[in-house]
């Protein structure tokens, strides 16, 4: 199993746990947060950029299949805010490689695994291209005008999807 974490920051040697800025309740004390190699491309973006993410799952009906992939060879689409095309394109990502054997499964869905001791990368890779870099996965990068918008539409069909750094969209 390969897991990473992406960051615009380069040349990190530990990563140290810190408090999570999600209040779930599986998660006690302070973590490292890694990404399935499977579900990457929902972090090959700016940390602050507000995104959507999706795929169907087994029990996605067709109809909601065709509503949100039907124009889609892709298996996952990434839907962002218009605005942050330009930023996007002039940020540089370093995607690091864990370890795995220290981490452990928080949410298949959205392919998070965390863990509470410091991590070592074992492999770093700079990301000079994140939109080519999620492209390359077979993923769908959607730009919209208002993310809310489908962030909305997404949570009522069945779906699987991961909502990142909204309270970074624009407003309503």
């Amino acid at each position: 199993m390969q897991l990473f974490h992406v960051s615009e920051e380069a040349g990190i040697k530990t990563f140290k746990p810190r408090p999570s800025p999600s209040k779930l309740d599986s998660i006690t004390g302070n973590v490292v947060f890694a990404i399935s190699d499977t579900m990457l491309h929902n972090y090959l973006l700016p940390r602050d950029c507000p995104r959507v993410c999706f795929y169907k799952t087994t029990e996605s009906t067709s109809e909601d299949a065709e509503r949100f992939l039907g124009n889609t060879t892709a298996s996952y689409v990434v839907a962002v805010e218009s605005g942050w095309w330009k930023k996007i394109k002039e940020t540089s990502l370093y995607c690091y490689e864990f370890p795995s054997e220290d981490f452990v499964l928080l949410d298949i869905c959205a392919g998070y695994y965390i863990s509470n001791k410091e991590t070592e990368p074992k492999a770093v890779a700079a990301i000079e291209d994140p939109v080519s870099a999620i492209t390359e996965r077979n993923v769908e990068l959607r730009f919209v005008p208002d993310l809310w918008t489908l962030h909305d539409a997404v949570l009522r069909y069945a779906l699987n999807f991961s909502m990142i750094r909204m309270r970074n969209a624009k407003s309503r």
